[in-house]
């Protein structure tokens, strides 16, 4: 039987990248709410992966944005109710926030290309490459919430993925990224692109080497078969 995906999606600009080909390859059915489009939640029983993308707004802007607070009490339910959720930039914050911990800004912006480096090598638990070049494009961090172990760090931001359970994966950078994706973000985020000691220009973005991105893409792969073995 194929596996039934949900995937939240906050602005039309950021999809699924890469994670389209994993889908393709097992024949999922995907379903989506598009909060930019006032889609609806759907019920998570029957969810064997929920994905939660990424988006330029705070889990904090709830006056702006209201659907942010049904949407953080649905992914608590579906964490609660045994859905394996990916989490993906602001989806790694939402789940983040909606454990209990605090999502707040950054020391500093980190906007392009980034080494992580591994954190934990827990039997059972999911372990990155002691380093990797990751994209990333984010303001703000998080603590960890309760359960959770930190599984990458970089050297602008401590928390930059982690584990809850079995089934729970937050990243706050994009091993999603392709060509197209960078080249959407970074058209429709450019006012975010200024000086700083870790923020790329959108050519420098740009001009990673094919194999870089394939090198994140499969590490993608890697963390979505985790997540449904």
């Amino acid at each position: 039987m194929p596996i039934n995906i949900h995937v939240l999606q906050h602005v039309f600009f950021e999809g699924l990248g890469s994670i389209e080909d994993w889908l393709t390859t097992r024949a999922a059915r995907v379903d989506w709410t598009r909060f930019y489009a006032g889609d609806p939640l759907p019920d998570p029983a029957g969810i064997d992966l929920l994905i939660i993308l990424g988006g330029p707004m705070s889990v904090n802007d709830e006056a702006d944005h209201p659907w942010l607070t049904a949407e953080k009490r649905f992914v608590a339910a579906a964490i609660a109710g045994g859905t394996p959720v990916l989490g993906i930039c602001l989806g790694a914050q939402l789940i983040a926030s909606a454990l209990g911990a605090r999502v707040y800004p950054g020391p500093q912006k980190e906007i392009g290309w980034f080494s992580i480096t591994a954190s934990d090598s827990t039997p059972g638990r999911f372990a990155f490459p002691p380093e990797t070049t990751a994209f990333h494009w984010h303001g703000e961090t998080f603590d960890l919430p309760p359960g959770a172990v930190r599984l990458a760090s970089s050297a602008a931001v401590t928390n930059q993925a982690f584990q809850v359970g079995d089934r729970v994966i937050g990243l706050q950078f994009h091993l999603e990224t392709t060509p197209a994706s960078l080249a959407a973000i970074a058209e429709h985020c450019a006012d975010e692109i200024t000086d700083g000691p870790t923020i790329q220009s959108a050519a420098t973005m740009q001009q990673a080497p094919p194999e870089t991105f394939a090198a994140i893409n499969a590490l993608m792969a890697a963390v979505l078969d985790y997540l449904i073995r």
